[in-house]
């Protein structure tokens, strides 16, 4: 037992230096001191400011402190011995302990008993079912995905294991169009994966499909949020035309029933048909509905490029119309004419949230996007669905309009392929088609050429003949402003990819690399390697930020009561390898992960376990 003598702790000036960390590492230790202070007139509700001013009339004589640092060495004797004599599943031993809040790492040994974390402290004498020694190495929070995206590949593959391998223990998805609510207008845009998988589409509402992913047994939590071009997809289909007010209305009952079901808020994804068919008003007026449960909206804001500036404000407008909290994922300045951008975006929500908007980012530590191959088309290519989209590409006089458009700035939406330096920058990384595999890893130059065809052509003909389902890495930004997003104490991250493997069926085709590395990347390169961040300020942000920004209140942060979701890693080898070309490779360096306290990387293995749960939202705990 620690011992606590009285000139450890001195008051000057009225000011006690009592040691800070020690109030974090055990809730009874914590009473106990609260019990020993108060026996001196210090107000509890004091305790946790370490610049707390004493009165004169409460300054400890040395035979008060005395008495008190007694009180506090018999208390904690009292509660150190109920630590060690229960017995935990697990007992991480010696870990440098990361505990999610930005606060300093301390050496430490964490217990954890069923899906929970017990206590912090010192337990070499605790008796547990398992001992892992972590001398060595970093104990954090599990990594929180705010833009995961797995939604359907755990029902795939339910290991989903370039997420655990990163230490990736939560994710949350529902990017613009969610996984529900489904009416047979967006099952059938799911069909062509469900076959290609055998995935049974066997649910409707986002309760049914958060109990089907429970049914799955996943090895990570999810939660999502409700997508607005999902909803409008669902009333209106992909009509470019304003919502009528009984459609509006529709939507915003399909908003409160998601919510009562337990999505974590609204998401858009305004840059994509069909998102980009709603009006400002149209968002603001379903957010006010998500705030009406505690939800929170995210976006994929409307412009990343050319119009970011305005883009940003949309974002604030609605956060403040709807009294909402607001994070723009994957936050970018894309194509060179905006590189440079970065540092005045930053500024511009710094300002937001100086006058109360309360906005902030997620963004993923790479150069290169990734996002649907029709993307690529001008945006009317698109509306009315797959078939109408088939028959404009199919038609010789709107093919080459859309071509001629690839070819031009535009105001009215958002030119990637231009943005990417036209063909050699958008590389094809994945079609359900199995014909077309043999051009996965190419750039649109290069299939071109293997199909002796323009590469525009190229692309559409691919486009069709997978029915839009192909998947592109565009090339679309620069180091110094992905450092400057990165680095940001406002920016979470998301990975904005779903789960894939090293085998079985999510191996067979390719992936962005943010996949498999976007949280040890995070560490590697911008924490020990380039030394932009702290480690405690990385991992805040990769965890208790994330929860925050979320409105997830039980996980993030290494307390005891809190969920067991845990991360072991080696800061000298924690390394991302995924590489555009070689992209399905785990990273390497997590040795240890723990999902509400079951552990589902072992020694850097993956283990059989699947603790993962649905998490639900504030708004179903008020409809319960």
């Amino acid at each position: 037992m620690p011992v606590i003598r009285p000139e450890s702790v001195t008051i000057v000036n009225g000011t006690s230096n009592f040691p800070q960390e020690n109030l974090a590492r055990n809730d009874a230790f914590t009473s106990a001191v609260c019990l020993s202070y108060a026996h001196v007139g210090v107000p509890m509700g004091r305790l946790y400011n370490p610049t707390t001013r004493i009165s004169k009339q409460t300054l400890m004589t040395k035979h008060q402190l005395s008495s008190s640092i007694a009180l506090i060495g018999l208390l904690f004797a009292s509660v150190t011995g109920r630590a060690q004599q229960t017995s935990y599943d697990f007992v991480i031993a010696g870990a440098r302990i990361v505990d999610g809040t930005g606060a300093p790492w301390f050496i430490g040994d964490i217990g954890i008993l069923d899906d929970h974390i017990a206590v912090i402290g010192d337990l070499h004498h605790a008796a547990a079912k398992k001992r892992m020694d972590a001398t060595g190495l970093v104990a954090s929070p599990g990594f929180i995905d705010v833009q995961g995206q797995s939604e359907f590949n755990v029902l795939v593959d339910n290991r989903a294991a370039s997420k655990i391998t990163q230490g990736v223990t939560t994710e949350i998805t529902g990017e613009g169009t969610s996984i529900a609510p489904l009416n047979n207008r967006l099952l059938e845009d799911l069909q062509d994966s469900a076959k290609k998988y055998g995935v049974a589409l066997d649910w409707r509402s986002l309760d049914e499909y958060l109990r089907r992913f429970e049914r799955a047994r996943p090895a990570i939590n999810l939660g999502t949020f409700v997508g607005a071009g999902g909803l409008r997809e669902y009333v209106i289909g992909k009509d470019d035309r304003p919502a009528t007010p009984a459609e509006l209305e529709q939507m915003r009952q399909l908003v409160a029933q998601a919510m009562e079901q337990g999505a974590f808020g609204l998401s858009s994804a305004l840059q994509y048909v069909p998102d980009s068919f709603a009006s400002t008003d149209e968002i603001a007026e379903l957010a006010k509905v998500a705030r009406r449960y505690g939800g929170v909206y995210f976006t994929h804001q409307r412009s990343e490029a050319d119009q970011i500036f305005q883009s940003l404000d949309e974002v604030f407008d609605i956060a403040q119309r709807a009294g909402i909290s607001a994070t723009i994922w994957h936050l970018k300045t894309a194509y060179r004419e905006n590189w440079g951008k970065m540092p005045e975006v930053l500024s511009r929500i710094e300002a937001a949230r100086a006058r109360g908007i309360d906005v902030a980012a997620s963004v993923y530590p790479y150069t290169r996007g990734s996002n649907g191959l029709i993307a690529c088309f001008p945006s009317w290519i698109s509306e009315g669905g797959t078939d109408k989209m088939i028959q404009r590409l199919k038609d010789p006089a709107q093919r080459a309009r859309a071509q001629k458009e690839m070819d031009e700035p535009s105001a009215t939406w958002q030119n990637q392929w231009r943005g990417s330096g036209g063909s050699q920058g958008v590389t094809l990384i994945q079609v359900l088609n199995p014909e077309l595999h043999k051009y996965e890893g190419m750039n649109f130059e290069e299939i071109g050429r293997q199909m002796s065809k323009d590469p525009k052509d190229a692309a559409m003909d691919i486009a069709i003949a997978d029915r839009g389902q192909s998947q592109v890495v565009i090339s679309i930004m620069q180091e110094a402003d992905v450092r400057a997003a990165v680095s940001s104490p406002l920016v979470t991250y998301g990975s904005d990819s779903p789960a894939q493997a090293e085998d079985g069926p999510l191996s067979t085709t390719k992936a962005h690399p943010r996949a498999f590395g976007t949280f040890p990347r995070i560490v590697a390169e911008y924490v020990r390697t380039e030394q932009t961040m702290r480690l405690e300020e990385a991992v805040r942000k990769m965890t208790s930020l994330a929860a925050s920004r979320v409105g997830i209140m039980d996980r993030g942060i290494l307390r005891p009561g809190m969920m067991a979701d845990i991360a072991l890693f080696d800061l000298a080898a924690i390394q991302d390898l995924s590489t555009y070309q070689d992209p399905l490779r785990y990273s390497v360096g997590v040795k240890d992960v723990f999902v509400n306290g079951r552990p589902v990387v072992l020694d850097g293995k993956i283990t059989e376990e699947r603790p993962g749960r649905a998490l639900r939202g504030p708004g179903y705990k008020l409809a319960q």
